[in-house]
């Protein structure tokens, strides 16, 4: 019992340790990319922080599969780096004996990522994908930030205002230049406000300003002032939600309409429950090191483990969504075979006295080396005297 709460101690201490590193990490990517989509114009600036939410919680069963992971294997390996393990070991104890703590720590973990992959995760990256699409179909004037240059949604146009005022309907020292096939005009005006018509139409009235069209030089080259004067922006109201991805809809709605695409998706999440349950007995074998020897190997192969198994969940993925493989086939074989590591590990540590373990066949010829080394010698001797 004493050994027992001591190691959920250590679990829970190197666990949040590697998930405040591994989330602050991702944090700061997320932040960086997500800003950057902000200057570009990508997204509305007013959106960074929800953003950064929404994509810290798409992390999140990645973040703690690899803490669960690198906890366990961290923990194991100091055992065995401050001798605990032959202690262990010389008491009777074999190393099935850490299966039932470590799950203890584990379960819980597993039924978080099964929670968040299935349930919280689709939700966040639903609510993104609103976010950016609402400011996508946005009209194109309120796009625009004061100072900078944007490009209308159509692609034909091209808006710059100096500043806006009143929620950013108002704008003012507008300029606009458009292109519609070989035609092209540019638009100056004092100030230009957004207009709806009855139809869902929606137009950008500009007053006191000047338009010119044509190719300067040119005979057909014009110019006119105006008071007043309407650009259309939109043709109707945008419809939200349209265009969401298969990975925003909900397991409920993956499930109501099977096909290749949300079967992909659909893999991929219950596949991360999984994954989580799997590393986290795969590291009790895995945390074996030699004592004088350095613990950062294991580590190192922690995270090839991890990164290796995590593609091909993806490849699985791929080959649903490609038509290569049925969702029936394609879940379950990697899955089984990561088990059977697993069992081939336990069973090679519990066997590590045994005959025919390859330590004991290395040790063994060592010694028939050394012994042959030595009989010369003891010839040598033995002439000599």
């Amino acid at each position: 019992m004493i050994f027992r709460r001591a190691l959920q101690r250590e679990l829970a201490s190197s666990a949040g340790a590697t998930f405040t590193v591994l989330f602050t990490v991702l944090l700061t990517w997320t932040l960086i990319a997500i800003l950057g989509r902000a200057a570009g114009g990508k997204v509305a600036s007013g959106d960074v922080l929800a953003l950064i939410a929404f994509r810290s919680t798409e992390l999140l069963p990645t973040i703690l599969i690899l803490t669960g992971f690198i906890a366990v294997v961290a923990t194991i390996t100091r055992s065995y780096r401050d001798s605990e393990m032959v202690v262990w070991f010389a008491s009777g104890q074999s190393l099935l004996g850490w299966i039932r703590p470590v799950l203890t720590f584990g379960l819980p973990l597993v039924a978080l990522v099964a929670a968040l992959s299935l349930v919280v995760t689709p939700w966040a990256k639903m609510k993104s994908a609103e976010f950016t699409e609402r400011f996508q179909k946005r009209e194109d004037l309120k796009r625009v930030a004061p100072g900078q240059f944007r490009e209308s949604s159509s692609s034909d146009r091209v808006f710059f205002v100096e500043r806006s005022t009143e929620g950013a309907t108002v704008v003012q020292n507008v300029f606009v230049s458009s292109v519609n096939g070989k035609d092209h005009s540019v638009v100056v005006a004092k100030e230009g406000v957004i207009e709806t018509d009855d139809k869902g139409g929606q137009f950008l009235v500009l007053s006191n300003g000047r338009r010119y069209q044509g190719v300067p030089g040119q005979a057909d080259f014009q110019s006119m002032e105006f008071e007043r004067y309407s650009m259309r922006v939109a043709t109707q109201v945008p419809v939200l939600g349209a265009d969401l991805p298969v990975s925003a809809l909900s397991t409920p709605a993956l499930l109501a309409a099977p096909n290749r695409y949300t079967m992909s998706e659909l893999l991929g999440r219950i596949s991360a429950p999984i994954v989580c349950l799997v590393l986290i007995l795969l590291a009790i074998p895995l945390g074996f090191v030699n004592p004088r020897a350095g613990s950062s190997a294991n580590l190192i192969l922690a995270l090839l483990i991890f990164f290796t198994y995590n593609n091909l969940v993806r490849l699985a993925e791929a080959s649903v969504k490609q038509g290569k493989a049925a969702f029936g086939m394609a879940w379950w074989p990697l899955h089984l075979a990561m088990i059977l590591v697993v069992l081939a590990l336990f069973a090679w540590r519990l066997n590590v006295n045994g005959r025919y373990h390859p330590l004991v066949l290395l040790n063994s010829w060592k010694r028939r080396r050394l012994a042959g080394r030595a009989q010369p010698a003891a010839r040598t001797e033995d002439t000599a005297a």
